[in-house]
C-alpha cells in the first residue's frame, strides 16, 4: 500500500510557474508508474502527465506539452510536476496517483480508472 501526499499548490498570477510535489510512503513507490490529474470546478477529473516506473518514459495531455515537465525522484520517494507559463485555466486541485503498472504502454496512463491510490490533492490557482 501507498499513501501520497501532494503539496507546493498556492495562488500564481498569469504567466508564472508553480512547482508541485507529490511525497509517497512505503517502499514500493518505484514499483509503481506516476501520474497527475487535475479537477476544476464543476469538470470532470482530467490527466495532465505520467511518468514510468524508471522516469524513462513521460507522457502529457496536449495543453501541458511544451510547458509542464513531470520528473520522479525514486530515492526521495517524490514525483514532481513543473508548471511554466500558467493561466487561469490551469486552476484546478491537482492530484498524483499510482498507476497499475511500472510502465506507461498503450493509452491506460489516460484514465484514472488505472491508478490505485491517490494523494487529496493541492489547490492551485492561477490569477489573470
Amino acid at each position: 500500500q501507498v499513501q501520497l501526499v501532494e503539496s507546493g499548490g498556492g495562488l500564481v498570477q498569469a504567466g508564472g510557474s508553480l512547482s508541485v510535489s507529490c511525497s509517497a510512503s512505503g517502499r514500493t513507490f518505484s514499483s509503481y508508474a506516476m501520474g497527475w490529474f487535475r479537477q476544476a470546478p464543476g469538470k470532470e477529473r482530467e490527466f495532465v502527465a505520467a511518468i514510468s516506473g524508471s522516469g524513462g518514459s513521460k507522457k502529457y495531455t496536449e495543453s501541458a506539452k511544451g510547458r509542464f515537465t513531470i520528473t520522479r525522484d525514486n530515492t526521495k520517494n517524490t514525483v514532481y510536476l513543473q508548471k511554466n507559463s500558467l493561466q487561469p485555466e490551469d486552476t484546478a486541485i491537482y492530484c498524483c496517483a499510482t498507476f497499475r503498472d511500472y510502465y506507461l504502454s498503450g493509452y491506460g496512463y489516460y484514465s484514472p480508472r488505472n491508478y490505485e491510490y491517490w494523494g487529496q490533492g493541492t489547490q492551485v490557482t492561477v490569477s489573470s
